[in-house]
């Protein structure tokens, strides 16, 4: 039976294009055991506000754990929660379908006091697949034996999982190597983020580099007419 597997770094409530990938797969791998980088879309995204886009930060322990892992990252502390719902309520109270889905997201910032910050992005991830209607399979790094180097890490979870396609998005170029998955009868497909259509904002000039957040506030059902699968 055919398939198809993408595999990436957990992101705070990320854009659209993350949901896309998640979309266009069978299983989506959250690649969680790897080193947390700083700086990263792994704890902060993007909001529009009449300003231009704003960062939303969620705080973590970083001083003397260089070398600790995604799934080894916790929160600093949890006003995050109430700072960052603020901010969300003020810039999108206006848009057609906050009020439709204003209770969920404030369930999961304020009713909430996971630590973990991958199980904080996972929680938001999962439900946010929920509202797109997006059934994809979504399982952790952690359930696998993953080896050394880049792209034999990358390989031992598709070949665990009989995938017969491996989704990338386009940033893995620079070092996936595709010839090891040609070898076990994996094809490799690229994802495309170009050319996306734009919606209403409330905010101008439109931005698409926002957390997905933006999209189902401002289009709710119809959000998936704006994405590519």
């Amino acid at each position: 039976m055919a398939c198809k597997v993408a595999i990436s770094q957990s992101n705070y409530i990320p854009w659209k294009g993350y949901f896309d990938l998640i979309a266009n797969v069978d299983v989506f791998v959250l690649y969680d055991d790897m080193q947390y980088t700083k700086r990263d879309w792994r704890n902060r995204n993007k909001i529009q506000t009449i300003n231009g886009p704003q960062w939303l930060t969620i705080p973590v322990e970083v001083k003397g754990k260089y070398f600790q892992r995604i799934n080894e990252t916790i929160t600093s502390d949890n006003s995050w929660r109430r700072k960052h719902w603020a901010a969300i309520s003020q810039n999108y109270s206006k848009s057609k379908f906050f009020e439709q889905y204003r209770d969920v997201f404030a369930s999961l910032y304020l009713n909430n006091d996971e630590t973990y910050l991958s199980k904080i992005n996972a929680l938001f991830i999962k439900e946010i697949c929920l509202i797109l209607g997006i059934d994809t399979k979504i399982i952790s790094s952690s359930d696998f034996t993953l080896g050394a180097g880049k792209s034999e890490k990358l390989l031992n979870i598709c070949k665990a999982l009989n995938a017969n396609t491996y989704v990338s998005g386009p940033a893995a170029k620079n070092y996936l190597s595709e010839d090891l998955f040609e070898q076990e009868s994996i094809s490799v497909e690229w994802m495309d983020y170009k050319d996306y259509q734009e919606y209403t904002q409330v905010y101008q000039p439109f931005e698409h580099s926002v957390t997905v957040l933006d999209l189902i506030f401002n289009e709710g059902h119809n959000a998936r007419k704006f994405m590519k699968y």
